[in-house]
């Protein structure tokens, strides 16, 4: 088995030795650098220094992690990230693994659990602590089963009956609709008669009142 080269990246000296006292016992793993800040990090890259994988944190004080996460993912694209964190959110997971994390882990994560992570992360898998999966999970739960108002109004209305109702939301008559649309007057009473059928709504009136209620069109 070869030997992986890390790099801690904390602007705390206290949390990157106890990291370091976790891993320095493993005969295959290297700690090869340890850094305060990204900016830091980077200047070693450039150096042209061999780096398996990166542990990091996100609050730093020139560069938050997830920053230099998109930075090394762009860069260094064979160098994969461990976010290690206290902040544990659905923003900062998304956004983690939206940048190319490999993994993310709270910092409180046991010695077992962190080895663990190295290891499927340098077999080519990504790891994510048991907390870190579940809020994903939910928020993808949530996020699925609702609908966007936009989506709705797609599904219900088709794209001329929508042109049909941002244009009387902006105070066109039908006359108007028909010369700005190229279509006969008749078409646009039959597009308007459906849209009011489609939505349960009464008049024009009502056209325009649920058209900035969705936000079809911004006052």
């Amino acid at each position: 088995m070869k030997n992986y080269k890390i790099i801690l990246v904390d602007d705390h000296q206290l949390f990157r030795d106890g990291i370091k006292s976790l891993l320095l016992s493993e005969a295959h793993i290297d700690i090869v650098g340890e850094f305060c800040s990204g900016n830091e990090l980077l200047r070693f890259l450039d150096a042209g220094k061999i780096v398996d994988i990166v542990i990091s944190d996100i609050s730093m004080p020139d560069m938050n992690g997830l920053d230099l996460t998109k930075i090394l993912t762009e860069k260094y694209p064979l160098i994969k990230v461990i976010i290690l964190s206290m902040h544990i959110n659905e923003e900062y997971i998304f956004e983690a693994i939206q940048n190319g994390a490999r993994g993310y882990l709270p910092k409180d994560t046991n010695r077992e659990e962190l080895l663990e992570a190295i290891l499927q992360i340098t077999n080519g898998e990504e790891y994510y602590s048991k907390e870190v999966s579940q809020i994903a999970l939910k928020s993808f739960i949530s996020k699925s089963k609702q609908k966007t108002k936009e989506e709705i109004i797609t599904e219900t209305l088709t794209e001329r009956e929508l042109e049909i109702v941002k244009l009387v939301a902006e105070g066109y008559m039908n006359k108007e609709i028909s010369a700005k649309l190229n279509i006969s007057i008749r078409t646009v009473d039959n597009h308007k008669a459906r849209v009011m059928q489609k939505l349960n709504l009464k008049s024009s009136i009502d056209i325009v009142k649920y058209a900035i209620k969705n936000e079809i069109i911004s006052l």
